[in-house]
């Protein structure tokens, strides 16, 4: 008889469970003398399964955006097969309602790559002086490399990403960039006015970013046609098919996605934790195996999970980030995360891609100065002080949302303010933004951001943010209501 090992759950008279990792058959006999025995208590075990669940949603909420990213033959706007570059042309319109809390600032340029096997090896143009951004995110959404204006500036770039355990050399001239894991999201930006000759401009820029398989560098390369997985919804959004899924698939998929993108030594308290309820990188996970009384606990822990990563929202930002004020709210802690597992999963499940702050700060607001909900039934001023307008190293955006952040339509076709407009500025100096549904009186028209008839929300973005921003010494005005 071939003998496999198993575990075993019982709940106890006294409330606990018995975990019990003994030898068994196949068919599942009772165990014969436990080569160990621990105690896990109910509540123990919920609070570990809710953990473990938290510390995956990143790698999870990761996969299934490559899934219905690359599931196609070949490049179609943001869709693109594995090992091939995605392009986005144009802005979203109002009606377009595809991707939440799109913007007009930047046009994307992105590219899932497997470097698990072997290194791929990008070619990235000449920007020419155009702000760009090409970060590097892990399967865990950790920022692990970050190519352009900031770091290393707009001229022609050769890059590698090379795998986990990946030891070999690189052609000469190529800058290795070592990721964690073997899944890899490079998601590039370049800026664009969104005028038809920029437009043109950008798009050679775009077409002269190349990937190749290091195998491959240096000889004539032509990515295969993409695969299609007929068992993708394409019909469901990634937030659906991972908040829907329930636990015994989720924790499968989380726990063979672990395999190509291993935990850090950091991990290692959630690791041999997750292991107590069978859930171990590489291996899959099979809920069977577990006593129904702790099945039973599984089946509420998405719910649970879920609501511990949002409350983190509704609680605002940690102690110590110089925001949430004036009704404004940008996390700082973005891109590099640590144990803070809570705010790694928050930021993949509202903002997946998100930046280091170095590179980029997002501050959202859907409060006016006194805390209440903005309503295009008033108008509202965002009154900057001289001297304290808005600035960046690289630019600045403020961008109106609906009630469902989703770009506004208006007569303008104008979604956004920022330093590329001829905004007029007070004798004084001060700079005054108009917020509102009609258009303000001719003079400040140039300063006009057309509001929605009911709810909406602002978001000011800054590209390459000066310190006065990150440190908190600059701060963000509130919006006020002047009717």
């Amino acid at each position: 008889m071939k003998v496999t090992r198993g575990l075993f759950l019982s709940r106890l008279a006294s409330g606990a469970i018995a975990v019990v990792l003994c030898a068994g058959c196949k068919t599942g006999h009772k165990p014969e003398a436990p080569a160990s025995k621990q105690m896990l208590h109910w509540r123990e075990s919920f609070d570990i399964a809710t953990e473990a669940y938290i510390f995956g949603y990143p790698l999870v909420t990761m996969d299934m955006t490559r899934r219905l990213m690359t599931n196609v033959r070949e490049p179609d706007a943001l869709h693109a097969p594995m090992g091939q570059f995605a392009r986005d042309r144009i802005y979203p319109l109002a009606s377009n309602h595809d991707v939440a809390l799109p913007n007009a600032d930047t046009l994307h340029t992105i590219i899932w790559l497997d470097v698990s096997h072997e290194p791929w090896v990008l070619s990235l143009p000449n920007t020419q002086g155009r702000y760009c951004l090409f970060p590097m995110l892990d399967g865990w959404t950790t920022v692990f490399g970050s190519v352009g204006t900031r770091t290393t500036g707009t001229g022609p770039q050769k890059v590698a990403i090379t795998g986990p355990g990946w030891k070999g050399k690189l052609p000469r001239g190529v800058n290795e960039y070592k990721s964690p894991t073997g899944m890899v999201w490079v998601l590039g930006r370049i800026y664009c006015t969104g005028t038809p000759e920029d437009y043109a401009a950008v798009h050679a820029m775009q077409d002269q970013c190349s990937a190749t398989p290091l195998s491959s560098y240096g000889k004539p390369y032509t990515p295969p046609p993409g695969q299609i997985d007929p068992s993708i919804n394409t019909m469901k959004s990634v937030r659906e098919q991972v908040n829907n899924a329930d636990a015994a698939s989720y924790f499968n998929r989380m726990a063979l996605l672990m395999k190509d993108n291993p935990p850090t030594s950091a991990d290692a308290r959630i690791v041999k934790r997750m292991a107590r309820l069978g859930i171990v990188p590489g291996q899959p996970f099979d809920i069977n195996k577990l006593d129904p009384s702790v099945i039973q606990i599984l089946q509420n822990i998405p719910k649970a999970a879920l609501d511990k990563i949002m409350a983190r929202l509704k609680s605002g930002v940690q102690a110590g980030d110089p925001s949430a004020t004036n009704g404004w709210t940008f996390p700082l802690k973005t891109g590099v995360y640590g144990t803070d597992y809570v705010q790694r999963a928050l930021i993949a499940a509202v903002g997946l891609g998100a930046n280091l702050p170095q590179d980029t700060v997002y501050a959202i607001s859907a409060v006016d100065g006194s805390g209440q909900r903005y309503s295009g039934n008033s108008s509202y001023v965002m009154h900057f002080a001289p001297g304290q307008a808005p600035s960046a190293n690289g630019f600045w955006s403020l961008t109106m949302y609906d009630g469902d952040y989703f770009f506004v339509d208006n007569p303008l076709g104008r979604y956004t303010l920022s330093a590329r407009d001829p905004l007029k500025f007070n004798s004084d100096g001060s700079l005054d933004l108009c917020i509102q549904k009609s258009p303000p009186c001719l003079d400040r028209e140039s300063n006009w951001l057309p509001a929605p008839e009911g709810k909406f929300v602002l978001m000011l973005r800054f590209y390459w943010p000066k310190q006065p921003l990150i440190n908190g010494s600059w701060k963000i005005p509130p919006v006020k209501r002047v009717d």
